[in-house]
Parts: structure tokens; sequence; C-alpha cells
């Protein structure tokens, strides 16, 4: 079997020069966020109304903290969770199986 060992390496150029605009972009957005979240915040950045939002603080396992007053939600947190809770993230990776901590 023959192939092109610089075509090849071009591609592989390619794919991985994309992943990582990817991830600088997942980086950039990540900063730009404050570190905690109020509820207005969270309801913002949703994109969903004050039902969905007090449902979600409400939820045994979503992110949210009480000990600064109102419910608060740390930003890197969410991310996760968001992560977690992704309909693909469960049919191609499994519930008891993780992403790597950190990558949102």
């Amino acid at each position: 079997m023959d192939f092109d060992v610089e075509l090849l390496q071009k591609m592989i150029n390619t794919v991985v020069a994309d992943a990582v605009d990817k991830a600088i972009e997942r980086h950039a957005f990540k900063n730009t966020l404050p570190p905690v979240l109020t509820k207005e915040q969270l309801m913002d950045l949703l994109d969903i109304k004050v039902t969905k939002t007090t449902e979600l603080l409400n939820r045994e396992d979503f992110p949210v903290t009480r000990e600064l007053g109102r419910p608060r939600v740390l930003t890197h947190l969410l991310l996760l969770w968001i992560e977690d809770h992704t309909d693909w993230v469960r049919e191609n990776v499994g519930e008891k199986s993780r992403l790597k901590k950190g990558v949102a």
C-alpha cells in the first residue's frame, strides 16, 4: 500500500490546527464570564426564564451554592455540569465515564 506522507502530514496539521483554534475559542469564552453567577446572570447566559432557573437551582445535582447569601453558581462547575448533562455525552460516552475535569 502506497500513500503520500506529505499529504498525510498536511491533513494531520490541518486537524491539529482546527482543534487548537477551537480550544482557544472555548478558553476565551470561559475567561469572559464572571467566576460566580447570580440568578439573573445565569438566566441571561442560558437564555432561560425564572421558572426554569428556579428548577435548576433546586436540583440536587446542580452546582449551586447558597453560602454567599443568595443562590450563586460557580461558572467553572456550571460548564462541567452542562458538559456532563449533554445528551450526546450520555449517549456516546456513557453514564459512568466522565470527560477530563477542567475541559468544558
